[in-house]
């Protein structure tokens, strides 16, 4: 319907005396004007976008001024009435801003606040338990729903309405949806759709020995739900039953009642052109023994890349055969376009903790690089099955140290003459057993020497996952250099009785391969690795972390801590991931340490980048390690 000319004069008299009085014509929910915002201000999701990035188009903070960022707030997470227990409670989490208004868990806790000041703008507590550890999704709503704060709490995902806080009634029962599985990790939304990967514990909860079969808990599949209705869309079987393709890969119906393989990264990635979701499952239990499972045992140790609408497998690959040293898919991949040849491939790279790099076609799942079928040593433990080769990929080269021998103990220059001296009297009292890549864990019979596996557990990669400048397409990860030795030994705890749930064989420690407070191998131990996906190269490896154990002069030798990297198309990498617990920011074309916080908890969060209504850039990270009063959300700026 069109408006007359007199009832365009009326209005525009209206609109003239609302002004007149102060009245603020067109304003956001907090009372202050409501300019047009560019999207390039937020940080909507945890990764900030659904390729997984973590890449903001924020140029403000830049390699010329970042030196004097200063603190300019910052948010206690523990309540103002006594403290919230547990090793996981803050520790993990990566805050969301959206239409100026950042989102993050704190507990027992949903907070908005002012992205600008940290002052609270709702609170949503809990009936009951917490909620992950690691953040929380923002859904845009359809229109008939409005939009939603999406975020899981143990066995339960739940909804609140994102402009006040209160329970999406329409969601579940009262805003919670019982999805029978943990998952403490980030939903990502896509259209009206949830996705989530599963845990074996929920936030809060106890984890479980990983030394059982754990043949009692739920199947760990990653699911799909309605943003609208909480309902479950599709739910895909990371270990393939009867009928399913790669079925016969548990040889033995050894795929009867099996966990462990499960989607545990903290996020998902999603190609949004394709409708393709990007699932990397975990490692089958039990992690270093597998004579119960014969075979290659798919979908473990697995990228599997499915129909986001349908959760139907599409393509598969697997960076592991026949899981035997916890070398599992802790991050999901980050999407990223390979220019080759004047060639644009759309490709993913892939990390995890066997310390590679996969770089592969996203819509087919081809190598992008050649990875090679490589025969690895077999090792000697009664009743294992072990594969005969493993997929090692020709470039990048390995982005953490995969094996060692003599030749690669510290020397005195690299830490002291004492230190090297005792490393060589450990590393020939022990004779640690190593055959390279993938060497395998050794039965322990009589006194003969322990294996050494590198990466450990611990090492690698792991969870800290990637990031990506799209100016350059170098992808940045940090890993650690950190073994684990031991053998494989009888399980003393396996009996008639307890076949159930005990293996007959488990994993025992052996010696360390640190001494006088500092690793036997050559440093640095922590690094920022950036990898050029167009080349396969390392563009560049930068220590990561002061090691105050080292004398003057050489403690920049990596100081292993944990958490991933963000970048910025202002030429900037930021990353805590150390146990010095600093904030660091580097070039991101050269490597080169631009400027360090020192905060008083440990950092083991990836930080975010956002713009405030101020104009204003903004850097903020969870310090959440160590002292509870003192843990907090701590954001930098220029001064």
């Amino acid at each position: 319907m069109k408006l007359s000319t007199t009832r365009w004069a009326a209005f525009a008299l209206t609109v003239a005396a609302a002004l007149a009085l102060g009245v603020q014509i067109g304003t956001s929910q907090r009372g202050t004007p409501a300019p047009a915002r560019s999207p390039d201000a937020d940080w909507p999701m945890h990764n900030r976008d659904l390729a997984g990035t973590r890449y903001s188009p924020l140029t403000q903070i830049n390699p010329s001024n970042v030196a004097t960022m200063v603190k300019a707030w910052a948010f206690k997470l523990q309540p103002e009435t006594g403290n919230i227990t547990g090793t996981e409670v803050f520790q993990e989490v990566t805050p969301i801003v959206v239409n100026d208004i950042m989102y993050l868990p704190a507990g027992n806790r949903i907070v908005a606040l002012e992205p600008e000041t940290g002052k609270e703008i709702w609170r949503y507590l809990l009936p009951s338990g917490r909620a992950s550890f690691r953040g929380v999704a923002y859904w845009a709503g359809d229109g008939a729903v409005k939009p939603r704060i999406i975020f899981t709490s143990g066995r339960k995902l739940m909804a609140l309405n994102a402009d006040d806080g209160t329970p999406s009634t329409t969601f579940g029962t009262n805003g919670e949806q019982d999805i029978q599985i943990g998952f403490a990790g980030v939903p990502i939304l896509y259209k009206n759709m949830i996705f989530i990967g599963a845990t074996i514990y929920g936030p809060g909860e106890p984890h479980v020995d990983s030394g059982t079969t754990m043949a009692s808990h739920p199947e760990l599949n990653p699911r799909a739900f309605d943003a609208r209705t909480g309902k479950k869309i599709w739910e895909f079987n990371a270990v393939p039953q009867p009928g399913e393709f790669g079925n016969d890969s548990w040889q033995d119906g050894s795929w009867k009642d099996r966990t462990g393989t499960n989607v545990w990264a903290f996020t998902l990635t999603l190609d949004e052109q394709r409708g393709i979701v990007y699932l990397p499952i975990g490692g089958a239990n039990y992690n270093y023994y597998g004579g119960d499972r014969p075979g290659n045992n798919l979908f473990a140790n697995t990228l599997v890349a499915v129909d986001a609408s349908t959760g139907k497998r599409l393509w598969h690959f697997q960076t592991v055969h026949h899981e035997l040293w916890d070398f599992d898919l802790p991050p999901a991949p980050v999407l990223v376009d390979v220019i080759q040849n004047g060639r644009t491939i759309p490709a993913l790279a892939q990390t995890g903790k066997l310390g590679y790099m996969f770089v592969l076609n996203r819509e087919t799942g081809d190598p992008v690089f050649p990875i090679v079928e490589t025969p690895v040593p077999k090792g000697n433990v009664p009743g294992e099955w072990y594969s005969p080769t493993q997929p090692i990929p020709s470039r990048p080269p390995a982005i953490a140290r995969v094996s060692m021998s003599a030749k690669d103990l510290v020397t005195a220059e690299e830490t002291t003459p004492e230190h090297a001296a005792a490393c060589k009297q450990l590393w020939e009292t022990n004779k640690f057993y190593n055959e390279g890549q993938y060497s395998p864990w050794q039965y322990k019979e009589g006194n003969n020497p322990p294996s050494i596996v590198f990466p450990g557990a611990t090492g690698g990669p792991n969870w800290g996952a990637t990031a990506l400048d799209k100016s350059t397409n170098y992808v940045f990860v940090a890993t650690k250099d950190a073994p684990a030795t031991g053998w494989i030994q009888k399980n003393p705890n396996y009996s008639e009785a307890t076949k159930a749930t005990q293996l007959p064989y488990t994993r025992a420690n052996g010696p360390s391969i640190n001494v006088m407070g500092l690793p036997c191998y050559k440093p640095p131990w922590s690094s920022l690795v950036a990898v050029n996906v167009n080349t396969g190269e390392i563009a560049w490896r930068s220590p990561l972390g002061i090691n105050n154990s080292m004398p003057e002069g050489k403690k920049n030798a990596g100081s292993a801590g944990a958490g991933g990297p963000i970048a910025t198309a202002g030429g900037l990498v930021f990353i805590a991931a150390t146990a010095d617990n600093r904030l660091r920011a580097f070039d991101s074309k050269t490597g080169k340490e631009l400027w360090a916080m020192v905060s008083e908890n440990s950092m083991t969060a990836t930080p975010m980048t956002y713009q405030g209504k101020n104009g204003k850039q903004y850097v903020a990270i969870i310090a959440a390690g160590g002292n509870a009063a003192t843990q907090s959300l701590n954001v930098y700026s220029l001064p």
